[in-house]
């Protein structure tokens, strides 16, 4: 390979409780010769409360715009990242799943069903565990090409919807 040639990039998504594990993500992703985009690396976690919040959500969203593909590190699911899984869903890109730690060579594939949300996924989309399993398993399996917009996927209630 040359140090030229093209390398897909990933997305690296994850729950504020990995934040420690940052750096090994990184590491795991550029030993799977790709090049990793951490928003906590990127970003420094809402650099500090120095910018709004809804200004770093937005830059988040542009950079899985230009990403090739999504990868969720950890079992735990934010909210936030739920919507980052669903997002690249809507645009078509690839998400995958993997275990967390500080340690690159520790960390592994995994499914779907291995995944668990933190309560306010639950308190926000008025989802279950099984219906949020659903919409991300249904989604990858029915529509892995699907670029446009679902509202079956949606994080927000009929009213917040935006337009």
């Amino acid at each position: 390979m040359s140090k030229v040639d093209a390398l897909p990039i990933v997305f690296t998504a994850q729950s504020k409780a990995y934040f420690y594990c940052r750096d090994a993500i990184c590491e795991f992703v550029f030993n799977q010769n790709c090049i990793p985009l951490n928003p906590f690396r990127v970003f420094e976690y809402f650099l500090g409360d120095r910018v709004d919040r809804d200004s770093v959500r937005q830059a988040n969203n542009n950079i899985i715009r230009i990403s090739d593909e999504l990868w969720v590190f950890g079992h735990l699911i934010a909210d936030g990242v739920l919507f980052e899984i669903k997002y690249a869903q809507e645009l078509g890109k690839p998400v995958r799943f993997f275990t967390v730690s500080n340690r690159a060579n520790e960390i592994k594939e995994i499914s779907v069903s291995d995944l668990k949300f933190e309560p306010e996924v639950h308190a926000k989309t008025r989802l279950t565990k099984e219906e949020l399993f659903s919409q991300i398993t249904e989604y990858q399996c029915l529509h892995p090409s699907k670029t446009q917009y679902s509202p079956q996927l949606s994080l927000f209630i009929e009213s917040d919807q935006p337009k």
